[in-house]
Order: C-alpha cells, then structure tokens, then sequence
C-alpha cells in the first residue's frame, strides 16, 4: 500500500502507549500558556489550547512559529515539531532560550537542533514516520496533551479501531470537493484533515468553523460533494446541507478517531489519482530554510 497507510493504521496502539507517559512537563492548571507549531503542528496546537481552554484550565493561544508575539508574556511555551529540524520553530526557541523564557519541546526525534535550547524535551520516538505527511505523530502528540486534561484515550484507540475498520465509499473517493467544518477544539481537527487531503490527494478542500459554513461556503455545495463535520452537528445545519444535493458525513465517536478516517480518504484518493501519498509534491519532512 504505502508508509502513510501503514502509519495511520498504527495509531490506535501508539495512542495507548501515549497514555501511559508521565504528564508533568505540560501546563499546570491556570497557566496561560502559547503553543507553536507549523502546518499539521499548528492545527494541533489549536485543537489542544480550544480544549484546555474550555475545561477552564487556563488561557491558550496557538501560534504558527512566525507569527508569534514576542510582546506578549506566557507562564509556559510549548513547541511542537516532529523532527525538531524545522526552522522556524528553531528560531523561536532559540530567542526564547536568549530571553530567558522556558520553552517545552515536544518531538519525535531526541537531540535534533531545536532540543538545545528546550528547558525539557518530551520525545514521542515511538511515533515518528517515514512519510512527509503527518498523521501519527500529530494524532499522538493531541492524544497525549488531552489525555492530561481527562480525555478518555482508551476509548479515543477503540473508535479509532472503528475508523479504521470502516468501508470507504467510490463517492467519496470520487467528490470533487470536500468541506470540513468543525466547532470549538475540532476547528483544528478540521483544518488539519483539509491539510491533509490537500498535501497527499491534491483535493480542493476548504475548512470553517460549523456555523460560519452558512454564511457564504456552503453556497459551493453540491451533488458529488461532502460538508464533513467533526463532532456535533450545529442544529439546522445537516437539513440545510441536504437540501444542497451535498452529502454530510459525520461520526458517532470521538472526533480524532474520525480524523483517523479523514486520513484514510486523503491516501485512498492519492492513489485513485496515481500519485504517491508518502511524498506529495513540493513538500519535504521538514522545512529548513537557507
């Protein structure tokens, strides 16, 4: 098949390894915090600081690494970087280690060049991949930073096993267009499965907060289209997309696990299309600037 199918298959084993790791470098209660991140990295970062937020465990901002506020202050920073190679994200800790400011590394790989200047190193090695897209480590790295705040991992795995398991339609294979929407913590999710499908499949996907796809995106629905919603569905939003002609796909476990699904898709339409879902065009593993 390829090294993406055969990573996003292992997820739900490396989401429980996940949630035997100890959680005391993450944020304590009530700190503010910001975590960087850049592509799939920064959506996670979403996810995670909506999560916390909401659960009242303190202010969370996320940030893709260039557009970071350096005006502002934070009780703790978080980067995330699979390779920790990344340029980027490099040059903010490296400025954050220069002033002072503490900064947690979460990785996959130990001592790469942005570990030197991390206060503390949390390496997800078990994670890492062969394919330049992400999907394990990402879904991972979430798992872990929610499984510190009470999300049920174990059932997360076996909805995933679920997601798995399931029977991907030709139509979805086939639409000539593909909407995910999102609300609160899955606004990330959302926009990580867009990213997805774009960088393996080359699909046109295009990504909104649920209640703002009302407001002018769902004018592109259609037959031969999918609005896919992650978590609850706003009420009123599924007769409207019906009415449409576009399809509405939705899952009954947790969002991550239909994420998992998301992944599958973006690899069954990159070979329907003959190209290679393990290294999309243009992209590399990491991007490291001259």
């Amino acid at each position: 098949m390829s090294c993406t199918h055969d990573e996003i298959v292992s997820q739900p084993d490396l989401w429980r390894r996940v949630a035997e790791l100890s959680t005391d470098p993450l944020p304590a209660d009530g700190e503010h915090i910001a975590v960087v991140g850049c592509g799939t990295s920064w959506f996670i970062a979403q996810a995670y600081t909506v999560y916390r937020e909401r659960l009242g465990k303190g202010a969370g901002d996320a940030y893709t690494a260039t557009e970071f506020p350096w005006g502002r202050t934070f009780d703790r920073v978080i980067c995330l970087s699979r390779s920790g190679t990344t340029t980027e994200i490099i040059q903010v800790m490296k400025r954050l280690h220069e002033e002072g400011r503490p900064a947690l590394l979460i990785t996959a790989v130990a001592g790469g060049p942005a570990a030197e200047y991390a206060s503390e190193e949390v390496v997800l090695d078990f994670a890492d991949e062969t394919s330049v897209v992400q999907t394990r480590f990402a879904t991972s790295a979430l798992q872990y930073f929610l499984g510190s705040l009470g999300h049920d991992v174990e059932a997360s795995a076996a909805d995933a096993e679920r997601a798995l398991a399931m029977e991907i339609p030709s139509r979805w294979v086939e639409a000539d267009q593909i909407s995910f929407l999102g609300t609160g913590w899955t606004i990330g999710l959302a926009a990580e499965a867009g990213l997805k499908l774009r960088e393996a499949s080359q699909s046109w996907t295009e990504v909104y907060p649920a209640m703002e796809y009302r407001h002018g995106p769902i004018s592109i629905a259609q037959p031969g289209r999918l609005t896919w919603v992650f978590g609850p569905v706003p009420d009123g939003l599924a007769e409207q997309v019906h009415e449409t002609g576009a399809e509405l796909v939705t899952f009954d476990g947790c969002p991550i696990a239909h994420l998992v699904l998301a992944q599958r898709l973006a690899v069954e339409r990159a070979l329907a299309r003959g190209l290679n879902p393990d290294t999309p065009r243009n992209l590399t593993r990491s991007v490291i600037l001259p």
